[in-house]
């Protein structure tokens, strides 16, 4: 009978609680990344008395509606904490922010080779089966994504740009964009993967006023022939012709780069700005090679420095043979004699 009763009861007690949550209004729940509220003051104010509050989000401070008395600053604000990288509408915190220098631009995740080495399968609490299946898995992955021969052509060519370009990142990404409009007009169709990613990091940098020679670069790029090094010229001009990019580079912007390989004290570099200034308007210089107009400049100020160089030295650097120097050096006197 006792127990009979409290069953009874018990159920008497959920029901009404049941009924109780009916009568509730149904509020709905508010998204943490929605509420961007600091904590507020209550009661009243101690200066004049008034409950009315005001809060400034911006400032994190509470104040007094009525006097302007600030109860509190330096608030906590709770809410979400965005941080777009991609410059849009989208609040989303995942990931790193896109990049044209990969082939799918970072938007896929990957298995890293370097977390299934022996060390790093250990560290991980690996055995050598799991090591071995997780690696399977890895290239399984990696071939999924470059199933389509763009997206095989995209990898390799980014690979190219990355590791031989010797770029600033900022540079290799506009090397990157320069050879997806590329392949994107067809100008890749035909000719070698590897030389129009040359082609590409030869114009970023000289848009960027870095400029590379042409040597330089097919030496990276595994170009030593002459018949390799007349068609990277071709595909350069092609390259150019068709994405707009006409920047004519002069001898000024090679100062540096040479004035850094010859490792020359600053002083020079601004006596060879100087000397640049007064014989550059010039029409003698038409035609000549800019690296080699920048390299007889150096020339000249090394040797009115106390830091000389020699003519072998700046040959190598600039990419011109003696003879060429030597001329270029007797033009430069004609406009400027030396200081005696």
């Amino acid at each position: 009978m006792i127990e009979r009763h409290t069953t009874k009861q018990a159920a008497d007690e959920k029901k009404a609680v049941k009924n109780a949550n009916r009568r509730k209004p149904l509020t709905p729940a508010t998204r943490p990344s929605q509420s961007r509220n600091t904590d507020s003051i209550s009661g009243a104010c101690r200066i004049c008395g008034d409950h009315e509050w005001d809060t400034d989000v911006t400032r994190g401070e509470t104040s007094c509606a009525t006097c302007g008395y600030v109860a509190a600053q330096n608030m906590i604000d709770p809410g979400a904490e965005w941080i777009n990288h991609s410059n849009g509408d989208d609040r989303s915190r995942v990931g790193a922010p896109t990049t044209l220098t990969l082939s799918d631009k970072g938007l896929s995740t990957e298995i890293s080779r370097g977390d299934l080495s022996a060390g790093a399968a250990k560290r991980h609490g690996m055995n050598s089966r799991a090591a071995r299946d997780w690696r399977r898995r890895q290239r399984i992955d990696q071939r999924s994504k470059t199933r389509d021969s763009r997206s095989r052509n995209l990898m390799q060519a980014m690979q190219f740009i990355r590791d031989r370009g010797s770029l600033p990142p900022q540079i290799q990404q506009q090397a990157a964009s320069l050879y997806r409009h590329s392949v994107e007009r067809g100008l890749v169709t035909g000719r070698s993967i590897r030389g129009v990613s040359a082609a590409c990091v030869y114009i970023a940098a000289r848009e960027a006023k870095v400029p590379r020679r042409i040597e330089q670069i097919a030496e990276a790029f595994d170009m030593r022939s002459e018949v390799e090094k007349k068609e990277l010229k071709r595909t350069i001009r092609l390259v150019a012709r068709h994405l707009g990019t006409h920047h004519i580079t002069g001898p000024d912007e090679y100062f540096e780069k040479f004035h850094s390989d010859l490792q020359l004290p600053p002083s020079v570099l601004g006596q060879a700005r100087d000397l640049w200034r007064k014989v550059g308007e010039d029409l003698s210089w038409q035609g000549k090679k800019p690296s080699g107009i920048a390299g007889v400049i150096l020339y000249r100020a090394s040797q009115e420095s106390t830091s000389p160089r020699t003519q072998s030295e700046v040959c190598k650097v600039s990419g011109i043979s003696e003879v060429t120097l030597r001329g270029l050096l007797k033009n430069l006197n004609q406009l400027q004699p030396p200081a005696v």
